[in-house]
């Protein structure tokens, strides 16, 4: 009853929480044009929330390990809606960045240590209650950028701002009293911490195979959300409308896509489903430059349904192959290594719309996807009998 109790909850807040980021997230850029006058800031908003996320991201996993998650979560949802509170009342910009600094903190534990606790309290489902969480956060996200637009002629001045900090503070609530660490006989708040494990863990080839194939996730992440709409503006004739359509299905494939793979992952083992997930984004960014209007949408649909895929299966088996006491520390891990990709991939793809013997960018980076798939089969087949794939 307690592990019910638990899902729920962390499924419920975490969903209730990136509804009021969806809300908050198109507006924020407005406002620092508005106390600033100009678009040169507007960029440096990113950047604020990463740097702190990203940096946080293995230093809290070792201290979970150590002291448990619940307090972190707790603290996570409480530091995002002190962010929120910043934004509404803030009359600098300073104010602002500091602001997303501090929902970058407060998020960290958001993303990778509730992952890290369910695969604890569900050693048999692994795949399938991460799938459910992620798909709760991007289902969030989605809900509330939609409602955002719907409202957004009868806002009052800082209204969504608050109920972002509302938000953060109703997550809290539901961590507080319903999600619990696992029981102190066998917690990992009293495991010691398994260094001769991580160690190993960080020179197995079968680990940097999937590290690196999460740096890539990240790179097709990050792009997503940045230079594909870019892209689809200025060379496809994208409208704002047709990308608004682009980007709500984007968060509803990688939602699916993880309700769908997490337990498939569980059944048949997650190098099977990464692989599938490569080879996905690997089809839907390679055909779809070709194809103009709505034909363009069902291979972008495709390709984000194959980041959700390897996002899952990834993280699933990265939490098969420790013990308790390193849960919260791969999972950082992972989130570390995402973060790499998510920044650097949309630096080096720069101008995908340039050709190289009819091939684009996006062509180009397709192929890493195939050669990433590829490692991974090949490390599956080269073990042959003597390997034993996680489930």
């Amino acid at each position: 009853m307690a592990n019910n109790r638990s899902i729920i909850a962390l499924n419920l807040s975490v969903f209730l929480f990136m509804f009021g980021v969806g809300m908050i997230v198109p507006i924020l850029p407005q406002k620092i044009i508005t106390l600033t006058g100009s678009f040169k800031t507007v960029g440096y908003l990113a950047s604020a929330f990463a740097v702190s996320f990203v940096l946080l991201q293995l230093p809290i996993g070792r201290l979970s390990d150590r002291f448990g998650f619940r307090g972190f979560l707790l603290a996570g949802y409480l530091t995002c809606s002190i962010s929120g509170l910043l934004y509404c009342f803030s009359n600098t910009q300073e104010m602002i960045f500091f602001g997303r600094m501090l929902q970058g903190i407060g998020e960290a534990p958001l993303w990778a240590l509730a992952p890290a606790l369910l695969s604890i309290l569900y050693p048999g489902a692994r795949g399938k209650v991460i799938g459910l969480y992620n798909a709760a956060i991007h289902m969030g996200l989605t809900l509330g950028s939609v409602a955002g637009i719907l409202v957004s002629s009868v806002w009052v001045k800082n209204q969504p701002f608050l109920l972002f900090a509302l938000s953060g503070i109703l997550g809290a609530l539901l961590i507080l009293v319903a999600v619990e660490d696992p029981d102190r006989t066998d917690s990992v708040c009293d495991a010691p911490m398994d260094t001769g494990s991580l160690k190993k863990l960080a020179t197995d080839p079968d680990t940097l195979a999937v590290f690196s194939g999460i740096i890539l996730y990240g790179a097709g992440y990050g792009i997503f959300l940045t230079v594909l709409p870019g892209f689809l503006i200025q060379d496809k004739g994208f409208t704002q409308t047709g990308i608004g359509w682009f980007f709500m299905l984007f968060y509803v494939a990688v939602s699916l896509s993880q309700v769908i793979t997490g337990p498939l992952s569980d059944r048949h083992g997650r190098r099977k489903t990464m692989i599938f997930g490569l080879l996905a984004v690997f089809l839907g960014l390679g055909l779809f430059p070709a194809k103009e209007g709505w034909e363009i949408h069902p291979w972008l649909f495709l390709a984000s349904f194959g980041l959700g895929v390897f996002c899952v299966s990834a993280l699933a088996w990265l939490n098969d192959a420790v013990g308790d006491s390193l849960k919260g520390t791969v999972s950082g891990a992972f989130y570390l290594f995402w973060g790499m990709g998510f920044f650097s991939g949309p630096l080096l793809l720069e101008s995908p719309e340039t050709r190289f013997n009819g091939l684009t960018g996006f062509h180009m980076l397709a192929m890493f996807y195939f050669f990433q798939a590829f490692l991974l089969a090949l490390i599956r087949h080269r073990r042959g009998k003597f390997y034993k794939d996680r489930v």
